[in-house]
């Protein structure tokens, strides 16, 4: 389990700028993200990964922007974000939200015990989203 790194997901990279940040340093970031995923992350992933819900393709950490985001269809431009309590009311997480849909994003938000307690209804309503018309 990823233990103190939830802060540096949800805010800009170390080393960067306003204008978008260093992609070297955000691409070993991200990797270093992957080696070291969450329980949650990881019980996700097993539904996402290899175009398994749909046929979409996710990828998990990818940079975009300044930010590493949990699960991204880039088709679609869907954004699935991951939450344990140390998220409730995050400003920096709100921030980065509005960022991605000005980018032309839907950022989804799960808590950590919606996807352990109801990963059916989590993946209807990722489904649901997949299949709805862009906005």
């Amino acid at each position: 389990m990823r233990e103190g790194l939830t802060y540096l997901i949800s805010s800009p990279l170390r080393g960067e700028d306003e204008g978008g940040g260093d992609l070297k340093n955000n691409i070993k970031f991200a990797k270093n993200l992957r080696k070291n995923v969450t329980d949650t992350e990881k019980y996700l992933w097993k539904y996402l990964r290899g175009n398994q819900l749909e046929g979409f393709k996710f990828r998990r950490q990818q940079a975009i922007g300044k930010y590493i985001i949990d699960f991204v269809n880039l088709e679609r431009k869907i954004i699935i974000e991951l939450d344990g309590g140390q998220d409730l009311e995050n400003k920096e997480d709100q921030l980065r939200d509005r960022w991605l849909e000005e980018q032309g994003y839907e950022v989804l938000r799960f808590w950590d015990n919606e996807v352990f307690n109801n990963i059916e209804g989590v993946l209807e309503f990722i489904r649901k989203k997949l299949f709805s018309p862009s906005p």
